[in-house]
């Protein structure tokens, strides 16, 4: 059975950022993301980015990232020039998406490189598929699913990493529990969308459906 197509790639991303809405001000102050192919990681990017103002002694507690830090890191211009080619055209996933891709959508309009973005989240399809966990932080879904936790919680990297493992265990869960032979980007951004209340019971009529019909796409039931 071929969980993980071999030729899908998607990039996984996190920001950290100097507060929580770009409207006000609030810019990124670091970028990490990781190519996810056929269920592996293939590469990596990470870049702390220098705001051009002073964060706050709260954000660098939470983050651990502090202005002596960010002193020397390069500008917001130069970091999203690279971030940009690296994340190409492909899908983007993140933990709460939405937070991440306001962001990313302000950068990339300081930038004056606006493109449509095309994301997924590990929080909402988690939401779907594991109903009984006690909330949806990532580190609280990574502990139920038993993933390896790096010291370096909070900071852009380790987090894209670890919503990365979220993302390919629960393929993984797709299969086994409801058992979907092929599980992808297009499929897992469906199931993020549908009603909690019967999200269960959709995603099984579903699987039902593409069992039946292996060469029509997903996504009859969803909509």
């Amino acid at each position: 059975m071929d969980l993980f197509n071999t030729t899908e790639t998607i990039i996984v991303l996190d920001f950290e950022t100097t507060g929580m809405t770009p409207e006000n001000g609030d810019r990124a102050i670091e970028v990490g993301a990781v190519v996810l192919r056929g269920g592996e990681i293939a590469d990596t990017f990470q870049s702390l980015i220098n705001p051009g103002f002073l964060v706050t002694r709260e954000i660098e507690g939470i983050t651990g990232i502090t202005n002596d830090m960010l002193i020397d890191a390069p500008p917001a211009t130069e970091v999203m020039e690279k971030f940009v080619r690296f994340i190409g055209t492909y899908p983007l996933v993140a933990h709460n998406a939405s937070f991440d891709q306001k962001f990313l959508e302000a950068e990339l309009t300081h930038l004056g490189k606006n493109r449509p973005l095309n994301f997924g989240c590990t929080l909402q399809v988690a939401r779907r598929l594991y109903p009984d966990v006690i909330n949806y932080k990532l580190e609280t879904l990574a502990r139920y699913k038993g993933l390896p936790i790096d010291s370096r919680l909070h900071r852009a990297l380790a987090d894209a990493e670890l919503a990365a493992l979220l993302w390919r265990a629960m393929c993984t869960d797709l299969e086994k529990q409801f058992g979907f032979e092929h599980v992808d980007f297009e499929l897992m951004k469906k199931i993020g969308r549908l009603n909690r209340d019967n999200a269960h019971e959709l995603i099984q009529k579903e699987a039902e459906s593409s069992r039946k019909n292996p060469t029509e796409t997903t996504g009859s039931l969803f909509g």
